[in-house]
């Protein structure tokens, strides 16, 4: 389960404190999925952050299956978020000078049985349709290919979250469309938690929760 209590954030500023978030809360199981929306600047991402473990909360607590990350010490929190959470970006992140496997690799290096995993990137790399291209460096793939290959990665170490900012934004809607179904295939499949924070209000509505963030706190969204 996914807990968030009572999160607020602030920031420094010239004419004092800028409140980001505050008292937002939220819980999900795991084979929940949740998309939040809201205008530019409203803290989505911050608040994606915050769960992920990247940035701590102004005050509130976080919670991923009963640990508080922001309780851990570095090296065991880099662990936690390596081991619990997965990440998918706007901008893909792919390193230039890697094939797509090792790309999809990559998180599972600090892991003791990494050898363990070349098998399971092969099957992602199948389910999001790019098994025939393992060897290709990402400047041979299209931005769609490139989006399918840095989800395979974020779901590589098997995560209990996967946490996805803007994940369609720079995708055209062809390949806005087989992204989203592959993230929907994995809430069907029931494997993690899923959050997504978009601008689409066309992926927003596939998602079975839905929320909107304004006025720095989080509210359902029933249209």
């Amino acid at each position: 389960m996914l807990e968030l209590a009572e999160i607020a954030k602030q920031y420094p500023a010239p004419g004092g404190p800028l409140t980001v978030l505050t008292g937002v809360s939220l819980k999900l199981e795991r084979g929940e999925a949740a998309a939040i929306m809201g205008p530019s600047g409203s803290g989505k991402s911050t608040l994606l952050y915050i769960a992920g473990g990247l940035e701590p909360p102004t005050s509130g607590r976080v919670t991923l299956d009963g640990s508080d990350p922001y309780t851990m010490r570095e090296k065991e929190l880099a662990e936690f978020r390596n081991r619990k959470i997965g990440f998918l970006f706007q901008d893909h992140c792919l390193l230039p000078q890697c094939s797509v496997l090792e790309n999809v690799l990559i998180p599972t290096l600090v892991a003791k049985d990494a050898g363990h995993y070349l098998g399971r990137a092969h099957e992602l790399l199948a389910r999001v349709g790019l098994g025939e291209r393992l060897n290709h460096r990402p400047s041979e793939l299209s931005g769609g290919e490139k989006q399918r290959a840095a989800l395979a990665r974020a779901l590589i170490c098997q995560p209990h979250l996967v946490l996805c900012d803007e994940p369609t934004g720079n995708l055209d809607e062809a390949s806005a469309n087989v992204v989203a179904d592959l993230l929907l295939e994995l809430n069907r499949r029931k494997e993690a938690i899923l959050v997504v924070v978009t601008h689409s209000p066309g992926l927003a509505a596939r998602f079975p929760l839905r929320y909107e963030l304004r006025h720095a706190n989080l509210h359902p969204a029933f249209a």
